[in-house]
């Protein structure tokens, strides 16, 4: 079974890049950040007709998530918990039955919190609270589960190109790294860094000052995997040539394969 996610920045401007790589990668189930629309306006018809169900938690202009799968959804869940006045979309959750048992996976699109000395930060950390809270609450289901999304944290100084430049940003402050450090620390596997030590391998470059062709990016999309499907991985990958299309994402498609029959 093959599990991706991707922040597509704008579903709308974007469906046919995630449809063509629909249909080079073969993911059975993809995860999607920052569609940036109401689920009304989800291009579900495009998608549906490449043999994908498709739920969505959509938000006018900004955030969003959403999640496709060949394999019939059998429950979807909007909104993290733990903060019933936070109307953000950000994150996405849907259980997807195998032969050997369902699959949980969810959609998340972690806050940015820049700048740092605003509110925004102060709300990325009790997301990230939230977050780990609500992991470990799953974690005591023992099932297969990945949390796949945009996490704009980059972990280490080795995911970052040019690491000094962010010293001071909210996606590599030592509180932001302590956070993603408390939620491995519950028994969650990194899937690229279980499969790899490489460095430079990166997920996001900027749009601004050259950073695509300097090949100066960062790592913060990430596929983090409770026991029980880190003990069937059996690889991942970064598909990097999306970022090179034109008018592409600032993001690309990570995906890793884990050893789970989908069911027939």
């Amino acid at each position: 079974m093959r599990i991706a996610s991707w922040n597509v920045n704008s579903i709308r401007q974007r469906v046919a890049h995630l449809t063509e790589w629909l249909g080079q990668a073969s993911p059975d189930i993809v995860c999607l950040q920052e569609i940036k629309c109401l689920d009304e306006n989800f291009p579900t018809a495009e998608i549906e007709a490449l043999g994908y169900n498709v739920v969505t938690h959509g938000q006018k202009t900004f955030n969003g998530v959403a999640i496709l799968s060949r394999h019939p959804i059998d429950e979807a869940t909007p909104r993290l918990p733990g903060n019933d006045g936070d109307e953000q979309s950000r994150y996405l959750e849907a259980v997807i039955s195998t032969r050997d048992g369902v699959v949980r996976v969810a959609s998340i699109y972690l806050p940015n919190g820049n700048p740092p000395e605003t509110e925004k930060y102060p709300y990325k950390l009790a997301w990230m609270d939230r977050l780990i809270a609500r992991a470990r609450a799953l974690l005591a289901l023992e099932e297969p589960l990945v949390l796949a999304g945009d996490y704009n944290v980059i972990p280490a100084a080795e995911d970052a190109k040019t690491p000094d430049a962010w010293v001071g940003d909210a996606l590599f402050l030592p509180a932001t790294r302590a956070k993603f450090r408390e939620l491995v620390n519950l028994g969650f596997t990194d899937a690229l860094r279980a499969c790899t030590g490489s460095p430079g391998l990166y997920t996001f470059w900027d749009y601004q000052a050259g950073a695509w062709q300097r090949d100066n990016g960062i790592r913060i999309d990430h596929l983090m995997l409770s026991p029980h499907a880190a003990a069937v991985l059996a690889g991942c990958a970064i598909d990097k040539s999306t970022r090179a299309r034109d008018k592409p994402s600032d993001h690309v498609p990570i995906r890793c394969d884990l050893a789970i029959e989908p069911r027939a």
